[in-house]
């Protein structure tokens, strides 16, 4: 047993600050290089095709995001459980949520590319997209699609690992399969001259090379969390807590991905200056706020492994480092993109009007990143603590509904694209306010507890039946 520890890391002993900085760096580094696909697709596009194929690349960010974020919810959901149950030492029951998790995304990667494949064109008409850019558009989504199993599958890989303290091989397994992406993108583009839908096969080879080296090594029998192909299948009780954990935020997702989308077919409307240019601003900001991203997932595993060995004011403790370090780091990072900005936007394009506007968007709303990274860190701290509906409310009601509401109204009355961008700042300014008041007010470790003893209790009058 000790030996399969050594691929784990358990975050409920020792120093808990060193420990949620040691598993957050690799997860931040595998994040980076995932943000790389898509990002390296639209430099060598904007740089060797042109402004409207970058438009069409870069403009995938919020309808990926859309028809992925359910699943990507659900992962979570199975990440979590599995994080509980291996900070309280129950091997077998984790056993069972990791087969069942990857049972449940190998149907939803199938549903997903299916979905995706099918309704591209409708969605992006829908979205307002330039009659100059929608060609390349389709071409680009449809082959990008086709890769949604192996991204769904890597994700819910990734997730095992990281919830059993192992972010440090999904980094090894996504540098090979970057750096192939980079060659590929080269060859098929600069090369070959294939057009967007080459920069969307090189993705999609890439993930299913990372995917496939996650497996392999989840096969190896030497590991605690190792899959055994027998086992795989759906376990009634896991995946009832993987709904309970993980639907409210994939339903979460989806909504506010639905409104990202309302978005962006307003930006849409400006052209395809403001969809290049706001799309190279999306690719910036995916990047600029991984480490943000990467301390909050390290949160909800932190909170989940420490609640499932009953470690409850390490719980806490660690919730208040993990909120303050991730907001003092969004700050940071806020102000120096605010200050470089069209250098940035540049790097994907030189015209002068694509610069305009992804510098425009960045420097109306990085600057207020310390809002999004607080509203993250209290979701997180929520959902580690088996409370998604919390979050799911907060999001439903802020991020989407008065966000979408606030864009229609004001863009009656002005045809200025910077008040669209404003609708983030506003968003993310209420969400947090919200949030204070629930972490402030709310008593999220008694709770889990009381969630926890109904459970047992339940089990216990299951077995004397």
């Amino acid at each position: 047993m000790a030996n399969e520890h050594k691929r784990t890391l358990d975050l409920t002993v020792g120093n808990y600050k060193s420990k949620m900085i040691i598993f957050a760096i690799p997860i931040f580094l595998s994040s980076l290089l995932q943000t790389l696909y898509n990002t390296i697709d639209s430099i060598i596009v904007g740089n060797y095709i042109n402004k409207q194929a970058l438009a069409a690349v870069t403009s995938s960010s919020n309808l990926i995001f859309l028809l992925n974020s359910f699943f990507i919810g659900i992962s979570m959901g199975a990440g979590i459980l599995t994080s509980k149950f291996f900070g309280a030492k129950q091997y077998n029951k984790m056993s069972k949520s990791i087969h069942t998790g990857i049972t449940v995304s190998f149907f939803s990667g199938i549903l997903l590319t299916i979905v995706g494949v099918s309704l591209t064109p409708t969605i992006l008409k829908w979205m307002n997209t330039d009659p100059n850019v929608l060609p390349q558009s389709i071409e680009y989504f449809k082959y990008y699609f086709l890769g949604c199993l192996a991204m769904v599958m890597y994700n819910t890989f990734n997730g095992i690992l990281n919830a059993v303290g192992n972010s440090k091989r999904p980094l090894m397994y996504l540098a090979i399969s970057s750096i192939l992406n980079v060659i590929l993108d080269i060859v098929f583009i600069r090369v070959f001259h294939g057009g967007v839908k080459s920069a969307a096969i090189a993705t999609t080879i890439s993930q299913f090379i990372s995917a496939i080296l996650c497996l392999i090594h989840l096969l190896n029998k030497d590991n605690i969390y190792h899959v055994e192909i027998r086992k795989i299948g759906i376990d009634k009780e896991m995946f009832i807590g993987m709904l309970k954990y993980g639907l409210p935020t994939g339903i979460q997702n989806s909504v506010i991905g639905l409104a990202n989308v309302f978005v962006q077919s307003n930006i849409n409307k400006f052209g395809e200056d403001a969809m290049a240019g706001c799309g190279s601003y999306n690719k910036l900001e995916g990047f600029v706020f991984l480490p943000i991203m990467s301390f909050t997932m390290a949160i909800s595993t932190f909170i989940a492994q420490n609640l499932g060995a009953n470690e409850f004011e390490r719980s806490k403790k660690g919730a208040k480092f993990g909120i303050i370090t991730t907001m003092i780091m969004a700050e940071i990072v806020g102000i120096v993109f605010y200050l470089i900005a069209p250098q940035m936007i540049s790097i994907f394009n030189q015209d002068i009007e694509v610069i305009k506007y992804g510098t425009l968007e960045a420097r109306t709303i990085s600057i207020f990143f310390f809002l999004l990274a607080f509203s993250h860190c209290i979701a997180s701290v929520a959902r580690g603590a088996g409370k998604a509906i919390v979050p799911m409310i907060v999001m439903l009601a802020i991020w989407c509904v008065l966000r979408v509401t606030y864009i229609k109204i004001v863009m009656i009355y002005t045809d200025n694209i910077k008040y669209v961008f404003i609708a983030y700042p506003i968003t993310w300014f209420i969400s947090s306010i919200i949030y204070l008041i629930y972490f402030l007010k709310s008593d999220w470790v008694h709770s889990f507890i009381r969630s926890e003893e109904k459970k047992r209790l339940r089990e216990m009058e299951k077995n004397q039946l």
